[in-house]
């Protein structure tokens, strides 16, 4: 579970009137028609959300949804912060879209309102429960009901709104010369605090003119992901120039590298706008920092602080630019994204319903966009953020697939990895929680419906990747996601995890290793999906590195900075420091990228473990803006050799196209009857009967993939793995008639160095069928015949 709130805390029916992801991907932008005041105010409410400059540039058009507001005020700036309004406009609402909008041309924002520069815009909304009175002025109570009515209402005026389609924010609502967080707080205490002069504000963008490059059109069964964070893969990089550090650009100067380690998608931590201009407030302070992001402010606008180029229209020029940079080496770019809950949280404390933060969504249209309670007096929260984001709203919906449509048509993303994604799969608004795998209407199916996944074999698409889980009953879906969806397999993480650090303390079978191995059938077959579906990962951005998943017994969160202190983080992270010996230690590393490698499924790394990055057993470090989270350039000589060791296991995985199954493999059976694709084997070479594969006193197992039938340069492979803490004697099958078994490697430490991977052509030879090779205590070996 990766949100920031989260690991804090850790203990079909589209509406006609909305525009569609659809619409957006062919560029709709409605008919401009010259007419009475009236006309053009209907015209301006048929077109898109958001603002958007007309098709000749002589107008801006301003629309905005909501069912519930009373009245609506365009306030318009000249300057982002500090300043106050140049003009305040009342929008018209079209009564059957319900979408506010007003047009309003260039030529008055220039003359009469002496808007020269970018324009900056931001909503004040009356309703039900705070009334529009003529005598209301910023910072005054008139017109005040209540904090929050009997229908859920949260409308208050003295909070200026962003846009939910802005394209671009000017600021997060804190920033290091900024206001404290209750200006945008309701309650008693602060409800007639005005918050327009400092509060974000969105920008016009005179138009997203960017060149995104040729997306790859890779299957992603042949992917490599490796999940990083923007700012933390170049901030502590001297081979970047320093004004590029920590930013699009930065990152865009990384593709060539991490093409020569062999990525083929890099899957960034999220990019959209969130609370994270105030990091650097104090630099060896974590209090309140938000460095991974799980806290969004805007779903369309790329964040401002990973940009080189603040200027308006920088960040979404300088994210496409970063995009295109990797599309140039063949690279996807995958965005992880979180529609689930927003920056707006929760209660400010437990038990008050007066007192919450208004930046957007909740001061628009509050029932609309969040999940409440059946009294629908305070948010539906099973999953620890704060709060629900209501996705079987069809308004919401709509929100969502046109900010997915937005990332992947004009700024160029190939696929999305979703936050807590079974809120997507949630189909009960208000005062309930209710998951459904086939409801055709649920965020989950739109999303595919509307830009469907990419095909088995590759071509156009998109990558859709689900985290299957959350915290509150009824979230945990892992194996139950629709069609189109491939999912964060934790049961893999979890499994090879336990063989290889919980030995003789938890039970694991042959079976569950063989499971996991050949793509967990169990988890995807049952509903048609296939192995690649199964995103394979020992360790992700939450939790333990590589290299702490081997070095630490248990979390060591509340550490001075820059590696710590964090709070929370999980307890239970099936971790061991393998006695504290360190050559132990880099092999069993060794040996969970080994089987990360040669598993079916979809391989994910985590940004630095192909060096053995350490954050010296913090397991939750959401909140470390610092060095210690950013990766590094400086390698031991030890990280060195590791790093050719990843780069050398990857480059064999691209190589063997038997890795990377499209479907399941054939299998022999527990007798060894049939010559399926895949063959399993005892160490002793026999095929494994019903009593070994259920035993949790067999700690090894091999298996044999006949290439032949997957176009494998070699016709087949071989793997052993010996979980013992001894060594094993495993009698290796046949090759094939007329060829021998070579050795690409062994993680045993007596081989470890820059060649443990042997490179194509120079594999050391073994023998062929019968031939007895030992193999060390926890040690993988792979063997290739020719």
């Amino acid at each position: 579970m990766t949100s920031l709130s989260l690991a804090a805390r850790r203990i079909g029916r589209h509406l006609a009137m909305m525009v569609t992801a659809t619409a957006l991907a062919i560029g709709m932008t409605g008919s401009l028609v010259p007419g009475t005041a009236m006309a053009r105010q209907a015209v301006a409410a048929s077109g898109p959300l958001g603002a958007q400059y007309d098709a000749g540039g002589t107008n801006i058009d301003f629309r905005i949804h909501s069912s519930r507001a009373t009245r609506i005020d365009l306030y318009l700036y000249r300057v982002a912060s500090g300043g106050q309004e140049a003009t305040a406009l009342t929008l018209a609402k079209d009564t059957t879209t319900n979408v506010w909008s007003t047009r309003v041309a260039v030529t008055t924002i220039q003359g009469q309102y002496g808007i020269t520069g970018a324009v900056y815009y931001g909503y004040r909304a009356w309703g039900p429960n705070w009334r529009y009175d003529p005598a209301w002025t910023k910072g005054s109570s008139a017109g005040f009901v209540s904090d929050v009515d009997a229908a859920g209402n949260r409308f208050n005026p003295n909070k200026l709104l962003t846009d939910p389609y802005a394209r671009e924010l000017s600021h997060d609502p804190v920033t290091p010369a900024g206001p404290s967080s209750t200006l945008y707080a309701t309650g008693p205490q602060y409800r007639t605090l005005d918050s327009g002069a400092q509060a974000p504000k969105g920008i016009v963008l005179t138009g997203p003119a960017t060149n995104t490059g040729t997306k790859p059109t890779r299957a992603l069964k042949d992917d490599i992901v490796y999940e990083v964070h923007v700012r933390g893969l170049t901030q502590n990089d001297p081979t970047v120039p320093s004004a590029y550090r920590g930013s699009y650009r930065g990152a865009g100067l990384k593709a060539p590298e991490l093409a020569a380690l062999g990525v083929t998608a890099v899957e960034f931590l999220p990019i959209h706008e969130s609370q994270n201009d105030a990091n650097d407030v104090d630099a060896t302070s974590t209090a309140g920092d938000n460095y991974w992001g799980y806290s969004t402010l805007n779903y369309f606008a790329p964040d401002r602080r990973y940009s080189s180029d603040k200027s308006p229209g920088g960040p979404t020029r300088e994210f496409a630019a970063m995009v295109k940079a990797y599309h140039d080496v063949g690279i996807k770019v995958f965005a992880d994204v979180v529609y689930n809950h927003t920056a707006e949280g929760g209660p400010w404390s437990q038990g008050d319903k007066n007192t919450y933060s208004l930046f957007s969504l909740r001061g628009l249209d509050n029932p609309t966009y969040y999940s409440l309670t059946s009294d629908l007096q305070n948010p539906w929260d099973n999953t620890g953020v704060g709060g629900n984001v209501n996705t079987y709203n069809p308004v919401t919906r709509n929100l969502i697939t046109d900010s997915l449509a937005y990332w992947k048509n004009t700024l160029g993303v190939d696929g999305f990895r979703f936050d807590l994604a079974p809120v997507l799969g949630n189909t009960c608004q208000h005062g309930c929680f209710g998951y459904s795998r086939t409801d055709a209407d649920t965020a989950l199916n739109r999303i595919t419906a509307l830009m469907p996944a990419r095909p088995a074999g590759g071509g156009t698409g998109t990558d859709w990747i689900a985290e299957p889980w959350a915290l509150g009953n009824g979230t945990y879906q892992v194996g139950n996601f629709p069609p189109g969806w491939s999912e964060w397999n934790d049961k893999y993480r979890d499994t090879l995890r336990r063989d290889q650090n919980a030995l003789g303390v938890e039970n694991v079978v042959p079976g569950d290793l063989a499971t996991r191995f050949a793509g967990s059938s169990d988890l995807y077959q049952d509903d048609g999906r296939a192995p690649f579906n199964s995103v394979n990962f020992i360790t992700a951005h939450d939790g333990f590195t590589l290299a702490d998943l081997y070095r630490c017994n248990t979390k060591n969160n509340n550490q001075p900075w820059p590696y710590g202190p964090s709070d929370g983080g999980s307890d239970h992270n099936i971790s061991w420091d393998q006695g504290g010996i360190a050559a132990d230690q880099r092999k069993a590393a060794r040996n969970g990228l080994a089987l990360l490698m040669l598993s079916a499924g979809t391989p994910m790394m985590n940004g630095g473990d192909e060096y053995l990055r350490s954050l010296r057993c913090n397991n939750n470090p959401y909140n470390l803006d610092s060095s210690a989270n950013w990766l590094s350039t400086e390698r031991s000589t030890d990280q060195s050799t590791f790093r050719t060791y990843a780069q050398r296991l990857i480059a064999f995985r691209k190589a063997h196209p038997a890795l990377r199954p499209a479907s399941f493999y054939t299998a022999s059976d527990a007798n060894g009857n049939g010559m399926g694709m895949l063959q399993w084997f005892t160490p002793a070479g026999a095929a494994p009967d019903n009593a070994y594969w259920s035993s949790a006193n067999n700690h090894a197992l091999a298996w044999r993939i006949d290439g032949t039938e997957l176009s494998d340069p070699s016709s087949a492979l071989y793997v052993g793995y010996n979980g013992w803490s001894g060594d094993v004697d495993f009698t290796l099958p046949s090759p094939g008639a007329g060829k021998s078994w070579y050795r690409v490697t062994d993680t045993s430490t007596w081989a470890e160095g820059t060649d443990q991977v042997a490179q194509p052509g120079s594999e050391s030879h073994i023998g062929g069928a019968g031939t007895v090779y030992r193999l060390n205590g926890r040690s993988t070996l792979l063997l290739i015949a020719k």
